[in-house]
């Protein structure tokens, strides 16, 4: 048998489950919020165009408006400014979008502290018991976040969500082996980080080392902290600066 014919054996048999770890999109997904003076992004929506009726007797289907950063989606160089001159989400490798992923569990100090940050020694602790970052894969970061998900006011908290320090984002950006980060909450960023210096620290030094995001994240529970494959399926919006996607994870049991 061929490798590509044992991993359907795989996925046939249950050997290789395969995990969803994106949030249904709907108009009930929450959204980030700006201060008043900054463009808002929309929220999903579907305008119906027909339903088996005189506008289309034999099919039902929609247009759809919605945020490119709606949802479970990908952030790709080009959304910060710091990446300005990088490429936009159609332009991003094929081969970037299927690569290891890892799982550093930060739910135990969220849970005390909703503004927790992620700092370069806890990776590095993460590093002493599984081994290093994946080269060319994602570190995933578990808040437990996604527990808040269905409720619009829990999950965004009044702008009191947790992500990393300016130290750990320049780290991942500059030093680390990854291609990106993705994490449960609605940004890659914590919830006070415009208040950072730099402001939005993940934003700048990831997307401006040319790597990626993926934010809103879901299931991560069911991940181990290695071995998972990550699929991710943005959009290939030309000059798009991002897009919602289905991020699927394939893990070995």
């Amino acid at each position: 048998m061929t490798l590509l014919a044992d991993l359907v054996a795989a996925l046939d048999s249950g050997t290789i489950e395969v995990v969803d770890l994106t949030a249904p999109l709907s108009s009930r997904t929450p959204i980030i919020a700006l201060p008043e003076q900054f463009g808002q992004t929309s929220r999903f929506g579907l305008a119906q165009i027909s339903r088996y009726d005189d506008a289309g007797p034999a099919w039902y289907w929609n247009n759809f408006t919605s945020g490119e950063h709606t949802g479970t989606h990908f952030d790709a160089p080009i959304h910060w400014v710091t990446g300005r001159d990088l490429p936009d989400v159609s332009r991003v490798p094929a081969g970037d979008l299927v690569a290891p992923a890892v799982v550093l569990d930060f739910t135990a100090r969220v849970a005390g502290n909703p503004d927790a940050l992620l700092e370069v020694a806890d990776i590095e602790a993460w590093q002493e018991e599984h081994g290093p970052l994946p080269a060319g894969g994602w570190l995933l970061v578990r808040t437990g976040w996604d527990a808040r998900a269905d409720d619009d006011a829990a999950y965004l908290n009044a702008g009191r969500t947790p992500g990393m320090s300016v130290a750990c984002a320049k780290w991942l950006a500059e030093e680390a082996p990854v291609r990106g980060v993705g994490v449960e909450t609605v940004g890659t960023d914590a919830g006070a980080s415009h208040s950072f210096d730099p402001p939005f620290p993940c934003h700048s030094y990831l997307l401006g080392a040319g790597k990626y995001g993926l934010t809103q994240l879901r299931n991560l529970a069911q991940l181990p902290p290695t071995g998972a494959v990550l699929v991710t399926g943005p959009l290939p919006i030309v000059d798009g600066s991002g897009s919602p996607c289905r991020v699927l994870a394939l893990v070995e049991r």
